[in-house]
């Protein structure tokens, strides 16, 4: 099935040096931008993560130290990156938890400034997990009838990913092939952040969907407790969740 697209989405995944959004690094991006004329752009860059990739993060991707010592470090690649994206829908597998927000903070990091609110997301996972519950391995068998033999390898699970929403568009005539309606589909939460610690609810109000204030309007509990958003900055969340609660004290004044 050809997907029907208004404009370019993006597939991509990371291969990190651990799991932490915050403090955690790249070490390997690839993407395959597909335009609405299923032309295919594809891009896999190494990335020196300027700290030492851990035994347990290599033991998963086989990517080492040597691999990437003469890589670019991603600050020197960020600018072409972000416009490598611009413009385009974003999709990707466990992309809304975790590729997604990691990319965002590197690219904070480098300093280069991009609006992933332009994005629609599309989260291959989710849909997986809504229809079967399984891996990514697991899902390219049973949609694809096919073995990821290398599994955690950027290009491989990129390719598996862009592979795997098109034959969940075959299989299910209720999956709409449409990135707004898929993007509505795969999100788990109608999250304000990336990570969904704040999620909006049927009045459109961010409301605290962690810790202590669970369940509450954020802006009501910044009124109470004017030290929660100080904790919060000094907190270890993303880069992408503080900006939300700073722009919630920024309408309190």
């Amino acid at each position: 099935m050809k997907l029907h697209l208004q404009k370019p989405i993006i597939f991509f995944d990371l291969e990190t040096t651990g799991t932490n959004i915050t403090r955690d690094r790249i070490v390997e991006i690839s993407a395959i931008k597909v335009m609405p004329n299923g032309e295919e752009i594809v891009r896999t860059r190494r990335v020196n993560p300027e700290m030492p990739i851990p035994e347990e993060a290599t033991a998963v991707h086989h990517i080492t130290d040597e691999d990437v010592a003469n890589a670019p470090v991603f600050r020197q690649i960020a600018k072409d990156l972000a416009n490598f994206f611009t413009g385009c829908d974003i999709a990707g597998y466990n992309s809304n938890r975790f590729d997604i927000p990691i990319l965002d903070e590197e690219l904070q990091r480098a300093g280069v400034k991009f609006d992933f609110s332009k994005a629609r997301f599309i989260d291959v996972q989710t849909i997986f997990h809504k229809k079967e519950q399984r891996t990514l391995s697991a899902a390219y068998r049973f949609y694809c009838d096919k073995d990821l033999t290398e599994a955690h390898s950027a290009n491989a699970d990129t390719r598996a990913t862009y592979e795997v929403l098109m034959a969940q568009l075959d299989r299910y005539d209720d999956l709409p092939n449409d990135m707004g309606k898929l993007s509505e589909f795969s999100s788990q939460n109608n999250n304000v952040d990336f990570m969904g610690r704040l999620i909006y609810d049927d009045k459109k109000r961010e409301v605290i969907n962690f810790g202590k204030y669970k369940g509450q309007v954020a802006e009501d509990v910044m009124r109470r407790d004017p030290a929660y958003y100080n904790w919060v900055m000094n907190g270890d969340f993303p880069q992408n969740t503080k900006d939300a609660f700073t722009r919630i004290k920024l309408r309190l004044h």
